[in-house]
């Protein structure tokens, strides 16, 4: 080899290593990790050393990590809350890392972030490594024996409706309470009478939602002839599968005749399919906490370790964090306006909340034995704000339930335990109300 290629691979060998090195630098401290002893940084200003950020007659909570650490970037919205709120009760203060590297010899520092809480007379009484959410560090405070009263949450209950449902037992669907439709009724026959739901969806909700054995279920079903508002047995019916052009969702009509689907599939369009291929379709979308079966066009968009799934409500879609035991994101809808609501979590816990002040429904129903339960996932819900909620509620004179925080709807399901999840929204046989 001649010194010209010598000196070339040289050169490329420096490069390459340059590379490495460049690379790991950038990566340091983006997942908690201390940044490399090469970091760049000024000498710590005198006012963020520990003497001269506690003792100052008020307890002190002292975060430290780095602009470039994700649970940092996640904790940031926490600490401007904390900041606000407890003005004048409390020290809020975060101090980079990347800024000032020499702070992890102040404050002793393994990993980012961490958490210092100190009384008011500047002593340390604890310290975590890691995320930390708001309630935990509040009910930590308050372990530590320094209680805040943080903003309470706003008080809003209907536990009574506001109109008395008068319509008659047979025009309200099992599943969903909704009005049934002269064209879309489907029934299912039971020992103990006839269920009778608002259309072909609702039966598919339902059939996922069953324990009984389902093998011999459809030939108990029957739909509404779309021409003759004539009941026949859904297994033989001639179904066109369409999209509501408004909103997306699939609507389904069912003939006995083929040639009336014929007919009516050249008037409005959509695709001409059995029972079987149906059945297909409307079980395809699952809810990811509880399995039941979604229209995506209803559902809560929810993103677990690098995957897409939805929930079949905003409660069941924070469900999604206890199954999977994984950090989720949530896109829903405020079910009022239709404005996106997105919650990030975090161990367990609410990470962010955008916006900051929406709220949840918790709809809850009177038993006959006058204690109260879930009115099911179609009677739940996420708002923006306290006034989409209140304008929805006089919306719906028959909801009853009161406002919860969505941190206190995620905390619900993370207690869930294995076997309550599996159970989750499940009904013990298909029989009337």
């Amino acid at each position: 080899m001649n010194k010209i290629g010598k000196i070339a691979i040289v050169v490329v060998l420096i490069v390459a290593v340059v590379a490495v090195i460049v690379a790991k630098r950038n990566k340091s401290g983006r997942d908690g990790t201390m940044p490399g002893p090469g970091a760049a940084g000024q000498q710590v200003p005198a006012e963020y050393k520990p003497d001269q950020l506690t003792g100052k007659a008020l307890p002190a909570l002292i975060d430290i990590g780095a602009g470039t650490c994700i649970p940092c970037k996640l904790m940031a919205p926490i600490l401007e809350e904390l900041k606000k709120e407890l003005e004048g009760k409390l020290v809020v203060q975060f101090l980079d890392l990347s800024i000032y590297p020499g702070l992890s010899r102040e404050y002793g520092i393994r990993v980012m972030p961490t958490q210092i809480f100190y009384d008011a007379s500047g002593k340390e009484l604890f310290r975590h490594e890691g995320f930390y959410s708001k309630e935990d560090m509040l009910a930590k405070w308050k372990e530590l024996g320094v209680d805040f009263t943080a903003p309470e949450l706003p008080t809003f209950e209907r536990l009574a409706p506001a109109q008395v449902d008068n319509r008659p037992r047979d025009s309200i669907c099992y599943m969903c309470d909704g009005d049934i439709g002269p064209k879309t009724l489907a029934t299912v026959q039971t020992d103990k009478g006839q269920v009778r739901l608002c259309s072909p969806h609702c039966y598919f909700i339902m059939y996922s939602c069953l324990t009984e054995d389902k093998t011999a279920l459809e030939k108990r079903v029957s739909l509404t002839d779309w021409a003759t508002g004539k009941l026949m047995p859904a297994s033989s019916a001639t179904c066109l599968y369409a999209l509501d052009s408004r909103t997306g969702r699939p609507i389904v009509k069912a003939f006995a005749d083929k040639g009336n689907a014929a007919a009516e599939q050249e008037t409005s369009g959509g695709s001409s399919i059995g029972w079987t291929v149906l059945q297909q379709e409307e079980l395809a979308t699952r809810c990811g906490f509880c399995d039941r079966a979604v229209y995506p066009q209803d559902a809560a968009v929810v993103r677990a370790g690098g995957v897409s799934t939805w929930g079949c409500c905003s409660h069941c879609a924070l469900g999604v964090a206890a199954r999977t035991g994984l950090d989720i994101e949530v896109r829903e809808r405020d079910r009022l306006t239709g404005s996106q609501i997105v919650v990030k979590t975090l161990h367990g816990g609410v990470a962010s909340l955008e916006p900051a002040t929406a709220v949840a429904w918790f709809g809850r129903r009177r038993k006959p034995d006058g204690t109260w339960g879930s009115a099911g996932c179609f009677h739940q819900g996420f708002f923006a704000n306290l006034d989409n909620l209140k304008k929805w509620v006089e919306q719906n004179p028959y909801e009853t339930g009161r406002l919860i925080s969505i941190s206190q709807a995620l905390a619900a399901k993370m207690k869930l335990s294995p076997q309550q999840i599996q159970k989750a929204c499940k009904i013990g046989e298909c029989a009337p109300k």
